[in-house]
């Protein structure tokens, strides 16, 4: 789906995909949100993109919704939000999840509501140093979406995360490092340089066993340990025939840099 909302470019592996709506702290609208779908798709089909980088054009990374596309109508009939999530972010979220390829998120600005839980719901994420993450919900009367009532307990505890959703306080990046939300805080500066060396190096890497590595992780919300350990012997079998096992291996012995190919 072509968009100007959403920019995509590919090089050197990495489907680089921008959140292009500045004027408006790169809020969500349905279009926007289509376009952010079709861009994943088109990522999970394309075997030429190994890695996926996610960022903003802007002071923002993303407000979450634009919420001048929910308004209640003039004669009071209120908007459906559960249609909102359906149609428009649950596919985002499922499709980041579901995708057997690493997505390094790149935080330039505040994220907040749906944007922050967006970038939570990334394989890496890297935020600059002047970042925010905000659960602006409750500050009109909503519930964390986009994953944050599943992610934000599993990473921080219930108390933190009871605190940040119905207090709704900015967090600025370096506790969210603190408390797990992201992998690392960089420099404003070289936020754009570091994220896409971080992303480029994944792309270069054995990237179908990450693939695979995610589908466990993933599976283990709902596993017990006997569960997750019989996964893993089914998932160990399973890269153990890829090309890039072969590849490894016998570089290793022959000691030289491997050439992988994500097969």
């Amino acid at each position: 789906m072509e968009s100007d909302q959403i920019l995509t470019a590919h090089a050197d592996g990495v489907l680089t995909v921008t959140l292009n709506r500045p004027h408006v702290l790169n809020s969500f609208t349905s279009a926007m949100a289509a376009a952010m779908q079709s861009a994943l798709a088109t990522a999970a089909r394309d075997d030429a993109v190994r890695a996926i980088l996610l960022t903003a054009n802007g002071r923002a990374f993303c407000a979450g919704q634009d919420l001048a596309e929910v308004l209640p109508a003039d004669d009071g009939t209120m908007p459906d939000l559960g249609t909102v999530i359906r149609r428009d972010y649950n596919p985002i979220i499922r499709a980041i999840r579901a995708l057997e390829k690493p997505v390094v998120c790149a935080v330039n600005g505040v994220a907040a509501g749906a944007g922050a839980n967006l970038a939570f719901a990334c394989d890496i994420t890297i935020a600059g140093e002047s970042a925010s993450f905000i659960q602006s919900f409750s500050k009109i009367g909503l519930i964390p979406d986009g994953g944050g009532t599943f992610i934000l307990p599993r990473i921080v505890g219930l108390q933190r995360a009871a605190a940040l959703t119905m207090l709704g306080d900015k967090l600025p990046a370096t506790t969210a490092k603190e408390w797990g939300l992201v992998f690392d805080v960089v420099p404003d500066a070289e936020l754009a340089d570091r994220s896409r060396a971080l992303a480029t190096r994944l792309a270069a890497m054995p990237t179908r066993g990450l693939g695979i590595t995610k589908r466990g992780f993933n599976a283990s919300h709902g596993h017990t340990l006997d569960e997750q350990l019989d996964l893993e012997e089914s998932l160990q079998r399973e890269a153990g025939t890829t090309r890039d096992y072969a590849e490894g291996v016998r570089a290793f012995i022959e000691k030289r840099k491997p050439l992988f190919e994500g097969r």
